[in-house]
């Protein structure tokens, strides 16, 4: 069964981190790009940041670009994304992706199999 996994969302204050983690099963990340979405309450689900199998990215939501890095490591076959300085308006449930491509997608039709999603809180 090919599925994706999230983990290590939680409740954080204005300005801390969080490391979210994608582990995958049932597949190999070498034949994958990966994503990372969020939607906010009352908003639309929105692609934050996509890697490739080879470790290229692409970043598609400006307000992140230099807070949120995305990576992967093969051998744990785990895609993370790491969020720092975070913001009330990170605020969302993130969700990761897989897409059988070797390129990345902000567009979430490309992508077949969702995880269930964890829960980022940023409040003071």
């Amino acid at each position: 069964q090919l599925q994706v996994v999230e983990s290590g969302g939680g409740l954080v204050q204005p300005g801390g981190s969080l490391r979210l983690s994608c582990l995958a099963s049932g597949f190999s990340l070498d034949d994958y790009s990966i994503g990372w979405f969020r939607q906010a309450p009352g908003k639309e689900r929105e692609g934050v940041s996509c890697i490739t199998n080879t470790g290229g990215t692409n970043t598609y939501v400006d307000s992140v670009k230099g807070r949120f890095t995305i990576s992967r490591d093969n051998a744990k076959n785990t895609v993370y994304l790491q969020m720092n300085s975070l913001k009330p308006e990170d605020t969302a449930v993130y969700y990761c992706a897989a897409n059988r491509a070797y390129y990345c997608s902000g567009h979430q039709w490309s992508y077949k199999h969702w995880g269930q999603g964890t829960q980022v809180t940023v409040s003071s």
